[in-house]
């Protein structure tokens, strides 16, 4: 059998096949033969997606927390440092 390297996807080539999935205009073995990945990769790509799809929208908005004595002591060093 060859030896050979595996294949290395960059993540915005999942992301366009997995999207590519998800919106189900080809089915998933047609997607996958014409972008060269097995139709099992595609969905497994397309399952990532949607199992971490409600984790965008989970980062809290608003106002950003204060910052502790540790963070003053920081920017006084660096005011020291850089100032005149």
């Amino acid at each position: 059998m060859g030896e050979g390297k595996r294949k290395t996807y960059t993540a915005e080539f999942k992301a366009k096949v997995g999207l590519e999935a998800i919106r189900g205009v080809k089915a998933v073995n047609e997607i996958g033969q014409t972008s060269g990945v097995h139709p099992v990769q595609v969905g497994q790509w397309r399952r990532e997606i949607q199992n971490q799809a409600e984790t965008l929208f989970t980062i809290k908005r608003g106002p950003k927390k204060a910052e502790g004595p540790g963070d003053t002591e920081q920017l006084y060093s660096n005011i020291g440092r850089y100032g005149s």
